[in-house]
């Protein structure tokens, strides 16, 4: 694998960084030794010494046949059981195993590549990625230990993805976790349990080999990955494709591959614009440049960040995004970040052990355990504090939040397309990489790193990080979603017979309820003059400079920072509800206008009877007022939001109060959308139905017990 020329370091700026110093320029720490492992020394001897023990020479005819069958009974006879046989001799198998990988890794360097994809290509088509194959074929002929350890991450996820299918195939639900499908008596079944006990020596149990966690946890560097295990683990997936195909043959099953997993939300993820000053040439949001890409090789190769036995593996990342192999170079950053961020956190919380590789009988710790508010002891975990929130919210939404893309889960466990992997990911990785690297070089250095434009735009915008996917940031882009629908209203088309229709008592004593709760709200607007000036035009009616205040005021109140980063389980509980609400708003608008523009054009067309011509004008009458009603309740949740966390100071009773209260609104909502629906037409009973729930808010905001009200307490309390 070639490597890039490495650019000049700025003028006057070319001094090496000691290896002893992380995080310059935050409060620098030090490192006593340079990392040579981050392998455990029980597991260190299992992964680079056990399999090497026993000098047996086998013969390959004896493991796999000249027309590619794989002889499973002799592998399996090499897996060692305790002496109650009741579990794994993980050791044992390891080391009878090792001669026997070794004969396989000899065996496939011997093929050519088309004598590689006659013999084994057919029995790797039952994968959902069998293109794959001749790619790591080619890998281990490279000799690369960057590109070995990249292919084995693959296969493994490809892998199990594969195995997840077959257990899709016999009516059961996949389970989340390798060992877990590895468990399964489903695919003992088919399989059968010792063909799956040599894939957990393998790839199963911590207390095996674990080649896939200790890759994808970005444990093992480039040497530290035999290059036989890789061989083994391609002939073992072609012989699972031998069995499998008798299985199906004998059940008349056909097997079905899932569809793969888009990255959800990713789009609205992107912030990190490229810009070049010597090239014209137009680039897309999020691009990462050539002139970024050169200093970000810099950047990595300047860092402590980057531990030396590491840094093939960056190298390969960058090399990976040149040739346009998004994937892979994803791949590589996410298992460099965590290895990376865990000798942060062993260094920021004085926990050294943390990290290497557990043994058996203790965690490994990854991001979990990395990007999490507290340690196990319970006791603060300080790399937070040490990274900073805008770093944390971007781990976050990138790799934990269920409504992200979740990116390092969705590669892992081989739920993403890896030749349609979007280039827009590994830009936002990479220049995240890049902005986080910066912050672990030398102080002279970073300076002069950051007189490049391109590198100081990525800089800010890294430390400006807001979340966006956490449900806080969703709850905002539904409420503004919602409201920007709302504002279509005043267009939709209206009969003249309409503009005259009366107003029932029950509809001007919901406008005056409406009004006065409305007065109550903006008393706890922030104070901004853009909001609080022309509070009287907000209440006096409803016209399209009305509408388009409130537009304003719940625009600014979205815009209202509002902390994101571990939320109380309460917070979450009222945010959730909040959401319930604002998306049956967003139904109800959608379904209003739908209904009103489809009526109109029938009685345009003089195609409504008599009776239908009625429900009509009752339509008209209640949108008139569901305008407003729907404005408030946005408004409501606007500002219950901006002061989300004031939950958190509520007694149990009070808790409970104020989440009954949230779901009375929510079960308005709930029972608006069913009577503005085409099927039922109340649009009578909705006015009912209005004056009910304004009754309840307008009840509750009285007793003071708002977020709004308790956080303009607590200010007064601060004031005194």
């Amino acid at each position: 694998m070639s490597v890039a020329p490495q650019r000049p370091l700025p003028a006057s700026r070319g001094r090496a960084v000691s290896g002893s110093v992380l995080g310059a320029g935050r409060g620098a720490m030090l490192i006593e030794d340079p990392i040579t492992t981050c392998l455990s020394p029980p597991v260190h001897d299992m992964i680079c010494k056990l399999g090497f023990e026993v000098g047996e020479n086998w013969d390959i005819n004896r493991i796999v046949t000249q027309s590619g069958d794989v002889c499973w009974q002799t592998i399996t006879a090499c897996v060692m059981y305790t002496q109650s046989a009741r579990s794994l001799d993980y050791r044992g198998s390891v080391r009878l195993l090792g001669p026997v990988c070794e004969a396989v890794h000899s065996h496939l360097l011997s093929l050519t590549k088309g004598q590689f994809e006659t013999r084994y290509a057919p029995w790797l088509q039952w994968t959902a990625f069998p293109e794959l194959f001749p790619e790591i074929f080619a890998a281990l002929e490279s000799l690369q230990g960057p590109a070995i350890s990249l292919g084995l991450m693959k296969l493994t996820a490809c892998l199990e993805r594969a195995l997840g299918d077959v257990l899709v195939l016999l009516g059961k639900d996949c389970p989340f976790l390798l060992r877990d499908l590895l468990a399964s008596e489903e695919l003992a079944q088919v399989f059968g349990r010792p063909v799956m006990d040599v894939l957990k020596v393998f790839v199963g149990s911590p207390c095996g080999l674990n080649l896939r966690n200790v890759l994808w946890h970005g444990f093992a560097s480039p040497h530290e990955i035999p290059p036989k295990y890789c061989s083994m683990m391609m002939l073992l997936t072609a012989g699972l494709g031998q069995l499998l195909k008798s299985y199906l043959e004998q059940s008349e099953l056909v097997l079905a591959h899932r569809a793969p997993v888009a990255l959800a939300n990713l789009e609205e993820m992107i912030v990190f614009p490229g810009k070049c000053r010597t090239s014209q040439l137009p680039l897309r949001k999020g691009d990462v440049t050539p002139e970024v890409l050169g200093v970000l090789e810099d950047v990595m190769r300047n860092s402590t960040f980057v531990p030396k036995v590491m840094m093939p593996y960056w190298e390969a990342a960058l090399l990976s995004f040149r040739s346009h192999r998004f994937a892979d170079c994803a791949v590589l950053l996410l298992t460099q970040l965590e290895a990376g961020l865990r000798r942060v956190f062993a260094a920021v919380n004085q926990c050294p052990r943390r990290l290497l590789t557990a043994e058996s009988t203790a965690l490994y710790t990854t991001f979990d355990e990395i990007l999490a508010e507290h340690l196990n002891d319970s006791k603060v975990n300080q790399l937070p504090l040490f990274l900073g929130e805008p770093a944390m919210e971007f781990l976050w939404d990138f790799l934990n939040h269920q409504e992200g893309p979740r990116i390092r889960d969705r590669l892992s466990h081989g739920e993403i397309n890896l030749p349609e992997f979007p280039k827009e990911a590994a830009n936002q990785l990479l220049a995240f990489s890049g902005a986080l690297l910066l912050r672990f070089v030398d102080e002279d250095l970073s300076v002069a790193f950051k007189e490049e434009a391109a590198i100081s735009s990525l800089a800010a915008l890294a430390d400006s990080y807001r979340a966006h996917v956490h449900p806080v940031s969703q709850l905002k882009k539904q409420v503004l979603s919602c409201e920007k629908s709302l504002r279509v209203w005043p267009l939709l088309p209206l009969p003249d017979e309409a503009a005259g229709s009366a107003a029932t008592s029950e509809t001007h004593a919901c406008e005056a309820f409406i009004t006065e709760i409305l007065r109550e709200l903006l008393r706890h607007l922030p104070e901004r003059d853009s909001l609080v000036s022309g509070w009287d035009s907000l209440v006096s009616g409803w016209d399209g400079v009305c509408a388009g205040r409130w537009s304003e005021a719940i625009q600014e109140l979205c815009d209202t920072p509002v902390q994101t980063l571990f939320c109380p389980r309460t917070v979450l509980e009222v945010v959730t509800v909040l959401r319930n609400i604002s998306s049956r708003c967003a139904c109800v608008s959608h379904q209003v206008a739908a209904s009103v523009e489809l009526r109109h054009r029938q009685w345009v067309e003089r195609r409504l009877r008599s009776r239908q011509r009625q429900t009509y004008l009752h339509m008209v009458s209640s949108v008139k007022l569901l305008s407003p009603m729907l404005h408030l309740i946005l408004l409501l949740i606007a500002l219950e939001l901006v002061n989300i966390h004031m939950v958190c100071g509520k007694n149990p009773r009070e808790y409970q109060q104020y989440l009954k209260f949230l779901k009375s609104v929510l079960q308005y909502t709930e029972n608006l959308g069913a009577y503005t629906s085409q099927q039922k037409n109340k649009w009578s009973e909705t006015i009912n139905l209005t004056r009910t729930a304004l009754l309840k808010i307008w009840n509750f905001t009285e007793k003071k017990q708002m977020l709004m009200h308790l956080a303009k307490k607590s200010a007064s309390k601060g004031v005194l």
